[in-house]
């Protein structure tokens, strides 16, 4: 069988227009779950057991040829017998030879849209590219909105919606991700579960057959449960769309994007996975520097950007003060900003003057301000207040919180705990860590302006944990694991503000 043809380009929806569309897909009143089993292992048994498990908030419908129960629920034998409009949305885990039926069954039930799991289609060759035009063409016909197929899953916090092959559910939050690979959709949402900073709405889009990654991005655009968009993508099948929808996500909220594909055994590598051809890879870097697209090159690095986005305010500029309780850190750090084209500008002599009446002349009297253990109770939320309210700075990343927590758990975890107040001294290290957290958020939400907090100590044994990375967390904020990926995380700030400075 030859080739298909591509279909003619979707025109991309905006605004209350792509929320009534995508209203189906993400916020449906009920759920049909086509193609659950009694076995475990099967993707039916374990989409229908995460709508169950994390409290889906609408009804759910399971379909299983074997009728019976599952999961001491009964199933129905046919789609025919779901009660008809109850569910907005069928999730698909059936063969993809049975799919277009069931997609016509579906619509007689009063469902608006489908996300199908299964594989079989484009990702195949040029037999799955037509099963799978037809599966586009009967949507289309019906009017539903057409998710996958070869997907991993969906997820919607403001439902309380896991429709997905796999876990992890996140928080909620303000971070939606897109992804053309489920395997990096998952390992965003366990970064979610990890930090703590939730997600509104997430989509492994699969080979993206009607709606594409494109769609989506207009959809978050609009969506108000979205304040920053995270992308995953191996390659961009209409360059036009894409372009037209960064454009419009980043006039008013940020996009990280990270692209697979790059080298040539990626680019063979994505269009194996999900039948998509990696688009050059100089236009589109080139695509996202115009466009203010913060593009990142790890998944762990996207994440965090996206995470700060979420949970910081942009910088008016790229002039950063550093303080730590101890010199190599801010002697990386001071290294790390300057790489990144940021200026670790030198301290003003008011502000040198004010930290002169809080600390030992041992002090470094400079930028980066290495309080060199000379602080009290008291200095480091004062001086964490006057770097961050300073005119000179619109930034302050902050290093070694929670070395006085560590302290306590090695007072705790010892043979002399409580005794010879060893308990005073560890309750008193951990309530520090925890102000110095709480001073840190406080003064970005004061003097608006980012105040990034880094620590290795963020991954703790979990354990015991670490007071002040806990903080940080419980203040919804995200702890960096070093100074360099605060920058980072920084740059990413910088680079998209100016972008919206230009415009």
């Amino acid at each position: 069988m030859g080739r298909v043809a591509p279909v003619a380009p979707r025109p991309l929806l905006a605004g209350r227009e792509a929320l009534d569309h995508f209203q189906p897909l993400f916020c449906p009143r009920g759920v049909i779950v086509a193609g659950v089993s009694k076995h475990p292992g099967k993707f039916g048994l374990v989409a229908f057991h995460h709508l169950l498990r994390f409290a889906y908030q609408g009804d759910v419908f399971p379909v299983s040829r074997d009728g019976g129960e599952v999961l001491g629920k009964r199933t129905y034998g046919d789609v025919a017998e779901v009660p008809r409009n109850r569910a907005d949305l069928v999730f698909v885990c059936t063969p993809s030879a049975v799919n277009v039926p069931l997609l016509r069954a579906c619509h007689e039930a009063g469902v608006r849209a489908a996300f199908v799991a299964s594989g079989g289609y484009s990702e195949t060759g040029a037999l799955g590219e037509a099963h799978q035009r037809e599966l586009v063409e009967t949507a289309d016909e019906l009017g539903l909105v057409l998710a996958g197929p070869n997907g991993q899953g969906l997820v919607s916090t403001s439902v309380s919606m896991c429709a997905q092959i796999v876990p992890p559910y996140p928080p909620p939050g303000p971070i939606a991700i897109v992804s053309q690979s489920g395997n990096i959709c998952s390992s965003l949402l366990n970064y979610a579960v990890l930090s703590g900073v939730g997600v509104s709405k997430a989509i492994s889009c699969g080979n993206a057959a009607q709606t594409t990654l494109a769609d989506y991005l207009a959809y978050f655009a609009a969506d108000p449960d979205t304040h920053v968009t995270l992308a995953y993508l191996e390659g961009v099948t209409d360059g036009r769309r894409f372009v037209d929808a960064a454009r419009m996500h980043t006039r008013h909220k940020p996009l990280v994007v990270i692209k697979g594909g790059v080298a040539s055994g990626g680019r063979r590598a994505a269009l194996s996975h999900t039948g998509t051809i990696a688009t050059d890879d100089p236009i589109f870097d080139g695509v996202c520097r115009q466009f203010g697209v913060v593009r990142a090159d790890t998944v762990e690095h996207a994440f965090e950007w996206a995470a700060t986005f979420a949970t910081q305010p942009l910088p008016r500029g790229q002039r950063v003060a550093v303080l730590t309780t101890a010199g190599g850190w801010g002697v990386l750090a001071a290294d790390a900003c300057a790489a990144a084209g940021l200026d670790v500008t030198p301290l003003p002599a008011e502000v040198s003057a004010r930290i002169d009446a809080m600390l030992p002349a041992r002090w470094s009297r400079n930028n980066p301000v290495d309080l060199a253990g000379g602080e009290t109770r008291d200095t480091i939320p004062e001086v964490i207040d006057l770097l961050a309210g300073h005119p000179g700075f619109d930034a302050l990343i902050y290093l070694g919180l929670g070395i006085q927590a560590s302290q306590a758990h090695a007072f705790r975890t010892g043979e002399f705990y409580p005794h010879f107040g060893l308990d005073r001294v560890a309750e008193f290290h951990e309530r520090q860590d925890q102000r110095y957290a709480e001073a840190a958020r406080e003064a970005s939400e004061r003097h608006a302006k980012p105040v990034l907090v880094a620590t290795e100590l963020v991954h703790t044994d979990r354990s015991y944990g670490n007071a002040g990375p806990m903080a940080v967390r419980q203040g919804g904020c995200i702890c960096y694991a070093s100074a360099h990926r605060a920058v980072g995380a920084l740059r990413a700030l910088v680079d998209y503000a100016e972008y919206r400075r230009s415009i």
